[in-house]
């Protein structure tokens, strides 16, 4: 018999991060989110590295990163923010070692999503050989949209990726240019972790990243899959 919430727990519990469903009152839980980096060559090479010896790895952002209000706050210990726009990946079903051919079996939707970075955080991050979180994963550091079932979409293997600063296009690319591809992502995550329903995969962002200011709209999106509008302040 579980004990009243009000006495089972020393403190109040946080509550469940989660996304909205388009077209649908329902919401989708967020378990954990992944992100993939450098999946574009462009943008690999705009970072300094070379596409062709990398195998994929990934960091991670915090549940509680994500908002869907519209807005990203600019954070504090930063003066060198910058955008990165990506397909979001919904897991659906877990597992652990799941073959390329069954994975998207896996996927439950997809959504916009933004991996805003503390750019000159995360590169005193990098000279120093330490973790990237206080340059990835902050507050509000993951603006979303609502997700879309693959169920009504399918899986896109291909479609614009794009993002505007103020209406001039920064990020320009698509999702035939990703150097993994969703099934060889989610194949290769699960042999390092095991999946969960709730999971959440950023599948990683074309070149043209950039610094933001106060003020500035944001305004991408994925063919196919729908588009995010937000607003920096």
């Amino acid at each position: 018999m579980n004990a009243p919430i009000d006495t089972h727990y020393v403190i109040s519990p946080p509550g469940i991060p989660t996304l909205p469903v388009e077209g649908s009152d329902k919401l989708f839980p967020i378990h954990r989110i992944y992100c993939v980096g450098r999946n574009y060559a462009e943008h690999a090479i705009e970072m300094g590295h070379d596409p062709d010896k990398e195998p994929p790895f990934f960091f991670q952002k915090n549940p509680d990163n994500v908002i869907t209000n519209g807005t990203f706050p600019y954070p504090d210990k930063s003066s060198d923010v910058h955008y990165e726009l990506e397909m979001l990946v919904a897991i659906g079903k877990g597992g652990i070692n799941i073959p390329v051919e069954k994975a998207l079996e896996h996927v439950w939707g997809y959504g916009i999503g933004l991996d805003m970075t503390r750019r000159d955080l995360q590169g005193e991050a990098k000279k120093l050989g330490r973790p990237w979180e206080v340059g990835k994963a902050f507050e509000a550091s993951a603006p979303s949209s609502a997700l879309v079932p693959a169920a009504k979409i399918g899986h896109p293997a291909s479609g614009k990726v794009w993002l505007k600063v103020n209406g001039a296009l920064r990020q320009s690319g698509d999702l035939n240019q990703m150097i993994w591809k969703v099934p060889e992502m989610i194949s290769y995550l699960s042999g390092l972790f095991e999946l969960k329903a709730g999971d959440i995969i950023m599948s990683g962002t074309p070149a043209g990243v950039g610094a933001i200011v106060r003020g500035d709209h944001l305004e991408g999106g994925v063919d196919g899959v729908g588009t995010l509008d937000v607003k920096v302040v």
